[in-house]
C-alpha cells in the first residue's frame, strides 16, 4: 500500500490522469475524443477568443491537431454524448452527470429571488419557457423583450432577459442546445436536448451525488487534496469531505503524503504511476491541469495568474499566457495571440512575449517551436511572428526560423 509520494511522483500520477500518457493518433476520432473527455470529466466554456476557446484548447494539449467538429458533433448532434451547465464554472460536461447535478440545480431553484443577479419574476419565466417550448432552441437575443441593458458596469450588460434564461438553465428548467456563430446560448426545453434515458434516470440522493462527483474528480486527479478535490466541480466543502471520507472507508481513495504539501493527500486506487511522462503541451489557462492555481504551485513548482483583466501596464507576462509543459515539468510560458485576418486571409501565430523557468531544459525553445508549428497548422495559421519580449524570445525565434 503507498503510503507516501515523492513530488515528482504526484505530478506524473496527476499528468498519467489527465490523458498525458494516451498515445496521439494521426487522425483524432470520435473514440479519441470521449477517452480524453473521460480523463479531463469537463471542458471549462470561456467566451475568450485571442487564440482558440477555452474548450477546444485541452483536446488539442491532449490529442494534438484534430476537427472541432467532433466536439460540436459531441454537444449538439444525437446520440449528444456532452452538455453545458455550471460543473466546475460553465463547462461541458458528460450527460450522464445531469442527473447528479440535480441537487445543484434544485439548490439554485431555492435561491430564487435571493440572486444579487436576478430578481424573482414569475411572469418572465413562464413566459420564457412558453416561447422556448413554441419556438424551439432561442437565443436571448431572438427572445429579448426590448428591456435596456443595464450601462452602469463594465461587464456583460446582460439584458433582465438574459439574466432570467440563465436562471432558468442553471436550475434546470431549461437546457442549452447548443451556440450560435457569435457564441450566443441557444436555450431549449431539457427534454429536446438531453437524451431520454438520462433524464429518466432517478436522482441519486445529496450523498451519492457527491461521492459520484469526488469519485469522478479524483480520477481526473489521480491525486489530490480535498480542497482539489472540491473545487473540481465546485463543490460544498462539507459535501465534498463526507464524500472523501466514505471513499476512503470504502478503499476507493487513499490518503497519501506528498512532498511539500501541507495538506493531506488522497490517491484514486486506480491512479498510474508511469516512470516518466514524454508530454508535450500548450496549456490554456482554463486547462484542469493550471485552473486551481494553488494545486499547480504545490506540483510544479509554477506561480501562474491570468492577467486578461489586468491593465496592460501591470500585466507581467502577457494577456493570454499559456504554460509550456515538456516531459513531466511546466518550463516555460508564452503570450500567443491568433491573427487571422493578417496577410490576406493567411493568418499567423504571433508570441507576443516568451518566457523560460529557472529549471527549464536546454531543449525548451526548440520543443516550444515544434509545439507551436503544429498550433499553427491546426489554427489555420500560415506564419509565426515571436516579438522581443521575454528571456526565451531570443531562443525561440530562431528555433521558429529553423523549421522553416
Amino acid at each position: 500500500m503507498v503510503d507516501s509520494l515523492s513530488n515528482a511522483q504526484a505530478r506524473r500520477i496527476a499528468l498519467a490522469a489527465q490523458g498525458f500518457l494516451d498515445p496521439r493518433h494521426t487522425t483524432p476520432t470520435m473514440r479519441t475524443f470521449t477517452r480524453t473527455l473521460e480523463r479531463t470529466g469537463v471542458l471549462q466554456v470561456d467566451s475568450v477568443n485571442v487564440l482558440q476557446r477555452a474548450h477546444y484548447m485541452p483536446l488539442f494539449s491532449r490529442m494534438g491537431p484534430y476537427d472541432v467538429e467532433l466536439l460540436r458533433r459531441a454537444a449538439e448532434h444525437r446520440p449528444r454524448r456532452i452538455v453545458e451547465y455550471w460543473a466546475h464554472v460553465q463547462a461541458f460536461m458528460p450527460v450522464d452527470l445531469w442527473p447528479v447535478m440535480r441537487h445543484r440545480m434544485a439548490s439554485y431553484r431555492e435561491k430564487r429571488g435571493k440572486w444579487g443577479f436576478v430578481a424573482a419574476d414569475d411572469a418572465l419565466e413562464q413566459s420564457l419557457v412558453a416561447e422556448v417550448r413554441d419556438r424551439g432552441a432561442s437565443t436571448a437575443r431572438d427572445l429579448d423583450d426590448g428591456l435596456p441593458r443595464a450601462k452602469d458596469n463594465w461587464g456583460w450588460n446582460w439584458s433582465r432577459t438574459r439574466r432570467v434564461l440563465d436562471y432558468l438553465y442553471t436550475a434546470g428548467e431549461l437546457a442549452i442546445a447548443g451556440r450560435n456563430n457569435q457564441f450566443e446560448i441557444r436555450y431549449d426545453l431539457p427534454e429536446r436536448v438531453l437524451p431520454a434515458d438520462v433524464l429518466a434516470q432517478p436522482t441519486p440522493s445529496l450523498e451519492d451525488a457527491s461521492r459520484e462527483l469526488v469519485r469522478r474528480a479524483a480520477r481526473s486527479h489521480g491525486v489530490a487534496t480535498v480542497q482539489d478535490l472540491r473545487d473540481y466541480y465546485r463543490m460544498e466543502v462539507a459535501h465534498a469531505a463526507q464524500a472523501v471520507a466514505e471513499l476512503v472507508e470504502d478503499g476507493e481513495l487513499l490518503p497519501v503524503t506528498v512532498e511539500g504539501w501541507k495538506r493531506p493527500g488522497y490517491l484514486h486506487r486506480d491512479a498510474r504511476l508511469p516512470r516518466r511522462v514524454n508530454a508535450r503541451a500548450l496549456l490554456s489557462p482554463f486547462d484542469p491541469v493550471v485552473w486551481e492555481r494553488a494545486r499547480t504551485e504545490q506540483l510544479f513548482g509554477f506561480r501562474y495568474r491570468i492577467e486578461i483583466y489586468v491593465p496592460a501596464a501591470k500585466r507581467v507576462h502577457g494577456y493570454y499566457v499559456l504554460p509550456f509543459l515538456l516531459r513531466d515539468r511546466i518550463v516555460g510560458r508564452a503570450d500567443l495571440k491568433a491573427e487571422r485576418s493578417y496577410a490576406g486571409g493567411a493568418g499567423r501565430l504571433v508570441v507576443r512575449a516568451a518566457y523560460a523557468e529557472p529549471d527549464a531544459p536546454p531543449d525548451t525553445a526548440a520543443e516550444l517551436a515544434a509545439e507551436l508549428e503544429s498550433l499553427a497548422g491546426w489554427l489555420g495559421l500560415a506564419d509565426i511572428v515571436v516579438e522581443p519580449r521575454g528571456d526565451l524570445a531570443g531562443e525561440l525565434g530562431a528555433a521558429v526560423a529553423a523549421l522553416g
